[in-house]
């Protein structure tokens, strides 16, 4: 069951499973996502304070999450030789001198042009703004490559959202028809990018993590499992 609280304006999703404990287990998982284990007879609200009163763990420990996902795309100096991660390949990267801001990439390298090859904010917006545009068309191929296999249960192709997400890798909203990626896949192999697309379009089916979902989930991408381990590294 997925449920959400709000504390001082700061949602926070969580994954609910009734198992035979004596107490209420908070986790967060490798994929960011928040779980949350409680005895059948507790209540979904005592739950929902119980996660409340952990807000300042839960967040803490997610930007953890996010910092070290930005920091899997990028390095932080932004200078010749460093790495960039991207598509499951580590590229060198390389600054050259332009009169316009580009970037080109090859098998080995990134290779980044500004105006001004000292400006740290500006080669961190160029290449960042790039790897985003490459974050987008690569989700989106995998997404129309993907779709045939829902299609087929009368579901219209969803639109596609990308941010930065600091609990999760994607995320689906079946009533508004929206799927939602985070920008950090760009840094992953696309095997594992396809994992998280069907795994969301199978939330287009069922919108939990039920016994069916997983089973549909194996239907739709039998090495499932092999994949999501891959992703989480």
């Amino acid at each position: 069951m997925l449920r959400t609280v709000v504390v001082e304006g700061k949602s926070i999703g969580y994954m609910l499973e009734r198992k035979p404990v004596k107490n209420i287990n908070l986790r967060i998982r490798a994929d960011q996502s928040v779980y949350v284990s409680a005895p059948k007879d507790v209540n979904a609200k005592t739950v929902d304070a119980f996660v409340s009163e952990k807000s300042a763990y839960i967040l803490r420990a997610l930007k953890k999450f996010k910092d070290k996902n930005r920091e899997t795309v990028l390095e932080n100096n932004f200078v010749n030789g460093e790495t960039v991660k991207f598509l499951g390949r580590n590229l060198r990267l390389k600054i050259k001198n332009a009169s316009r801001s580009k970037v080109e990439s090859d098998e080995s390298y990134v290779t980044l042009y500004v105006k001004d090859v000292q400006d740290a904010d500006l080669k961190k917006r160029v290449l960042e703004t790039w790897l985003r545009k490459k974050c987008k068309d690569e989700i989106t191929a995998i997404c129309k490559k993907v779709y045939p296999q829902v299609k087929k249960y009368g579901i219209a192709f969803p639109e596609i959202q990308l941010r930065e997400m600091v609990s999760r890798w994607g995320s689906c909203s079946p009533k508004k028809g929206f799927v939602t990626f985070n920008t950090a896949l760009i840094a992953m192999p696309v095997s594992c990018i396809e994992y998280v697309v069907t795994h969301e379009f199978t939330h287009f089916l069922y919108p939990n993590h039920s016994k069916k979902f997983y089973q549909q989930l194996a239907t739709f991408m039998p090495d499932w499992e092999e994949r999501k381990k891959r992703l989480e590294g």
